[in-house]
């Protein structure tokens, strides 16, 4: 998706390395990092970021599989495959953005999985005044060189800064500057440098660091965890009556019945009660604001796809998806039976574990509009941890 603004902000997400000191069955991207591969925690920060048109990533020839699971229902350009170097793979994630001309280029490396939206704002900003600018944090540590084992010199730390992403630049003059440029060079900033490019150095984060080892992934997992003191509730409530039909679909499982619910997606209360739980634990307003009814691409949409925008919100706060409660209120059809079925599916679309996920069903004696068989309402109680 491009969005329309003042200025054309595209963000270029490099993901086309092996990840070779990490280990693991897959590329280091695509492992898990608070319970979603590390790709997706960057490509959120872009997609959810107002000052940025559009964001797409340069993914591995290989890798088509992986990404399209890391990005599922994410708004993006469709992923550029890269080449056998970093280099290389911006040269073709530029070349492959360039038919729709941006005005700025916001290079970013998916290993980098927590960039927060104020880094992203310095950026920005530098590039007010200058052809590029890069989010940098100064060198605190003494720094000594050393030959075999033994310390040779002292390298003094003064106007010294440890590099970040993103970088951004001017996009026609950073793709000029890679056409031309030599190979061997460390990030954009260095060949943007060799090109005549004047770069400023903004305010970067420790938090942003490049995962590279198995040690670096653990340390983020546990340093995530433990930034997530600020627990928050929500509540969802959602009612669908019945027309004619043969199955009601609830958390995305059909369950044969003699009448279907009517509403202008796929009417899945208890997915609707969830998406606002989920949406209300963040004060995010609700899903009719982001999913209005009057918009006719949501006719017979999957509501599906309304939790996972929910929990993409979560995520883009630096968040996660605690425990769900829902209770579903009808007389008929039986639940029972489908528990474990609509938890797998729940627990799919949010990237929970089952002992997080609670479903219970009950009933009205009779009474009210669910008690007379007109339809079925469901409630749902959201957990959120975020950052403080």
């Amino acid at each position: 998706m491009v969005r329309e603004g003042k200025r054309s902000v595209m963000a270029l997400v490099v993901a086309g390395g092996r990840g070779a000191r990490l280990g693991g069955p897959v590329p280091k991207q695509y492992q898990s990092l608070a319970g979603i591969p590390v790709l997706r925690h960057a490509l959120l920060a872009f997609c959810h970021h107002p000052a940025i048109t559009a964001a797409a990533a340069v993914i591995g020839a290989s890798d088509r599989e992986l990404y399209d699971q890391a990005a599922q229902s994410l708004e993006l350009l469709p992923p550029i495959v890269g080449g056998a170097s970093r280099q290389q793979s911006v040269l073709h994630g530029l070349r492959g953005l360039a038919p729709l001309k941006p005005d700025l280029i916001l290079i970013h490396d998916g290993a980098r999985p927590f960039v927060s939206a104020s880094v992203i704002n310095n950026v920005l900003a530098g590039l007010d005044n200058h052809q590029g600018a890069i989010a940098a944090i100064p060198v605190v540590d003494s720094l000594k060189r050393g030959d075999d084992g033994v310390i040779i010199d002292q390298i003094p730390r003064d106007g010294l800064w440890q590099a970040q992403t993103p970088q951004g630049f001017a996009f026609s003059a950073i793709l000029a500057a890679h056409e031309e440029a030599s190979c061997g060079h460390t990030d954009d900033a260095s060949l943007a440098r060799a090109a005549g490019m004047n770069v400023a150095l903004v305010a970067g984060a420790p938090e942003n660091g490049k995962i590279t080892t198995a040690e670096d992934l653990s340390r983020a997992d546990g340093a995530h965890a433990a930034r997530l003191f600020d627990v928050r509730v929500g509540q969802g409530f959602d009612v669908h009556r019945f027309e004619p039909g043969d199955r009601v679909r609830l958390c995305g499982v059909d369950i044969p019945h003699g009448a279907q619910l009517a509403g202008h997606s796929d009417a899945d209360v208890a997915l609707h009660a969830t998406t606002d739980a989920i949406l209300g634990a963040i004060g995010d307003g609700d899903i009719g604001r982001h999913f209005p009814p009057s918009q006719a691409q949501w006719r017979d949409a999957d509501s599906a796809r309304f939790v996972a925008f929910a929990v993409d919100r979560v995520h883009a706060l630096g968040g996660r998806l605690a425990h769900l409660d829902l209770t579903i209120i009808c007389e008929a059809p039986r639940i029972t039976p489908h528990y474990q079925a609509m938890a797998a599916r729940l627990g799919d679309i949010m990237g929970l574990e089952s002992n997080r996920i609670s479903i219970k069903a009950t009933t009205t004696e009779r009474l009210g509009f669910t008690g007379r068989n007109e339809g079925i309402a469901a409630q749902a109680t959201a957990t959120v941890r975020l950052p403080i």
